[in-house]
């Protein structure tokens, strides 16, 4: 089944006795490398995030023209030995494996790197020694010193399994562990003859023998021939085997899905799952609406879960490293204040922008902006984040103002604004069965009435994320102006129409 229905993709994860803990890729996105907690494997909540800046260079803070789209925090590993949690990742934009630990999830992480560049990695503690093992296509496993600085001196190093000549993916996604005296590798890759994502296992007695396996799981749950594959495995606490794996399911991202691991004559098997563990349906929500006025919270555990690292909702992520110093947030009047210090010519350039994942089979966002105090030149408004994007936005034209729906290419309409200094506008978008399609909205007189036209919209990978609802403020002529956002509204496609859409998608 899906789990959340959001793009959480490269999921790792592990269970502390009965709580399940997972985390993904979050690659540009900051606060970064978060942290979802489960009592059932089924409903998933936000806890913390392992850091709110990464490196803070120019390319991650969307300084100097620079980017990292495409790049960031990727595909970690997540472990937990003698009482420390261990969370491991490569960035390709700096080119470095970092390291995180911690004794609690929720407090300190401790940054490190690890000497190497380890792709897509996986840690194996096995008694006294440490490995990683890593790699595309040809996947290797590696020794590390007993501070997990870098290889080991005269350690283990060797290729465990090959895909190489694949004219689509070879193996990748590898996610190593020691189950019965037995080493297990998970690996996702495609079918040779088309492309497809399939699950593969080998397994071997000990780390100097040949692993020996074959694909494991190649399903697509009907859903337009998308298989499901790369993530961890975990044990319940009654002794049953899962997965926590991804579906590609275009523009709205990459979804994690459950999925059954049984063991037959000591090789997994994976299936979709006949029978859900049990189900706890008191959960947070991992998106969803805000008015921008938070209550205060005594505890500093439920205000790092309910409110991040930045004091906004943990649902909100920036897009690249925030400037803060240009945020204020009036948590009384219900309004969050962004000003403006830089100038750029595209949403995809404009720092500060503030994003949500958006909501399998569709979703939409409303927001009010006092757009007063704008500069001539400047853009405020909601947007579709992607490489091909699509936004409503608020612009002022020396002094006249005006409603704009534009891509990435083109203003498709322009509306002028006359007498007023609020305005709502709104994004929506269905993706039910790869529809992936977008439309923008203004409210006149209590009525929405959409702007432009229908935006098709697309998983790229210069990107490599889904679709995310943003709101966002740039200046292109001028900085120092001035936009309030107030009243942030998330619906799902079931809000916005009934339940009866449930019967009108693919599973």
């Amino acid at each position: 089944m899906l789990l959340t229905g959001l793009d959480y993709p490269d999921p790792d994860v592990i269970r502390v006795n009965d709580i399940y803990y997972m985390v993904t890729t979050t690659m540009h996105f900051m606060p970064g490398c978060e942290i979802l907690q489960s009592r059932d494997l089924v409903h998933w909540e936000h806890l913390t995030y392992v850091y709110d800046v990464l490196d803070g260079t120019a390319a991650q803070a969307l300084q100097n023209g620079k980017n990292i789209y495409g790049k960031g925090m990727w595909a970690a590993t997540f472990r937990y030995h003698q009482g420390v949690f261990y969370i491991c990742f490569a960035a390709n934009d700096t080119g470095k494996t970092y390291l995180f630990r911690s004794n609690d999830l929720q407090g300190k992480w401790v940054r490190s790197q690890i000497q190497g560049f380890y792709h897509d990695s996986s840690l194996l503690f096995d008694d006294d020694k440490v490995y990683i093992v890593y790699g595309n296509r040809d996947i290797y496993l590696t020794e590390l010193a007993a501070d997990l600085s870098g290889p080991k001196d005269g350690g283990l190093h060797r290729m465990l399994i090959s895909d190489q000549g694949n004219p689509n993916l070879g193996y990748e996604g590898s996610h190593i562990y020691k189950i019965n005296g037995k080493y297990y590798l998970f690996c996702i890759h495609s079918k040779r003859e088309y492309w497809r994502r399939v699950e593969a296992c080998f397994f071997a007695e000990t780390l100097e023998d040949e692993f020996i396996g074959r694909d494991i799981f190649d399903e697509d749950m009907g859903y337009c021939h998308q298989g499901i594959a790369q993530g961890g495995i975990v044990d319940t606490p009654t002794g049953e085997w899962y997965a926590v794996l991804f579906q590609d399911r275009g523009a709205v991202g990459r979804i994690p899905v459950l999925v059954q691991v049984c063991w037959e004559n000591e090789f997994p098997v994976m299936r979709l799952p006949k029978q859900l563990p049990n189900e706890c349906t008191e959960y947070n929500a991992l998106c969803g609406s805000d008015d921008f006025i938070y209550s205060p919270v005594a505890d500093f555990k439920e205000m790092d879960q309910q409110y991040g690292c930045y004091g906004l909702k943990s649902m909100w992520q920036f897009n690249h490293a925030p400037d803060l110093s240009l945020i204020t947030p009036d948590r009384q009047k219900g309004s969050l204040s962004v000003r403006t210090a830089l100038l750029c010519n595209e949403l995809t350039q404009a720092r500060n922008t503030l994003t949500q994942r958006m909501q399998y089979p569709g979703c939409s966002g409303e927001i009010t902006l006092d757009f007063s105090k704008l500069k001539s030149g400047d853009y405020a408004g909601i947007c579709i984040l992607q490489e091909d994007y699509a936004m409503a936005a608020v612009t002022r034209r020396e002094d006249t103002y005006y409603i704009v729906m534009q891509n990435k290419d083109e203003i498709l309409e322009e509306i002028p604004i006359c007498g007023e200094q609020t305005v709502t506008l709104k994004a929506m978008a269905d993706f039910s069965h790869m529809k992936d399609v977008s439309t923008f909205y203004y409210l006149e007189h209590g009525q929405w009435k959409q702007i432009g036209k229908e935006h098709k919209l697309h998983f790229s990978l210069a990107h490599f994320t889904g679709c995310r609802l943003g709101l966002f403020y740039y200046a292109t002529k001028e900085i120092g102006g001035k936009v309030d956002f107030m009243n942030f509204i998330y619906k799902t496609m079931e809000d916005n129409y009934g339940k009866f859409i449930k019967e009108t998608v693919m599973p």
